[in-house]
């Protein structure tokens, strides 16, 4: 996914709450030359849009400083959120062009109707659902997908069996365990049924037992 916003430079002396007050949001950018990073300020209204649409070290973000003028491709690195109010007050962004490969988190995506868990009535276990990779800012996948239509009971995929686009290299432990297909659970109510079925055919092997004991 690729987004355009808008922002401004931060003008001097200006206070984060009274920003904040006016329908601005604070935030800066980093990367664009060396460590020298950019004080901005945001229209409210647009970090909610652009927070719906993207995520954080994921979303290619074409970010313009439209007072400077200054516009790049950008990575949101981070959201932060008031404690209490559960607004964002703060956003940072790191300028990508020009650093070659950049690390994000890219979220797996599960596709298909598992043989494991339709037909055999196992579970699907996700042990990740992101991963972290390795690839030039053009190429950051919004997901990573992974069909499990034909897994059945006890089967894994590992991080190295799965589809990777084209120029992405994954960072996560490759031997890991990514999705896997577990037995069916017995819940304790089937299981007090399973008992009571299996103390009932004792009770009526041992009567029949019984009978052909007498009966001798």
């Amino acid at each position: 996914m690729d987004l355009t916003i808008e922002c401004q430079k931060r003008p001097e002396n200006s206070k984060p709450n009274a920003l904040r007050r006016s329908g601005r949001i604070p935030a800066n950018l980093y990367g664009h030359k060396g460590t020298e990073s950019i004080s901005l300020t945001i229209d409210a209204k647009t970090v909610e849009r652009l927070l719906k649409k993207g995520s954080v070290n994921n979303t290619l973000i074409d970010l313009k400083i439209t007072d400077i003028p200054w516009q790049g491709k950008t990575l949101l690195r981070e959201v932060q959120i008031h404690p209490a109010k559960r607004t964002p007050f703060h956003l940072s962004f790191f300028a990508v062009a020009g650093h070659g490969p950049t690390t994000v988190e890219v979220p797996l995506r599960f596709v298909g109707d598992a043989i494991g868990v339709k037909q055999e009535g196992g579970l699907l276990d996700t042990v990740f659902n992101q991963l972290q990779v390795s690839c030039e800012p053009e190429n950051i996948p919004e997901a990573i997908e992974v069909d499990v239509s034909n897994m059945k009971v006890g089967d894994s995929l590992h991080i190295h069996e799965l589809p990777l686009p084209k120029g992405v290299t994954v960072l996560n432990d490759a031997e890991q365990i990514a999705v896997s297909i577990l037995p069916p659970q017995i819940t304790p109510e089937k299981e007090a049924e399973l008992d009571a079925a299996q103390a009932e055919t004792e009770a009526t092997s041992e009567t029949e037992t019984a009978t052909e004991s007498e009966a001798s």
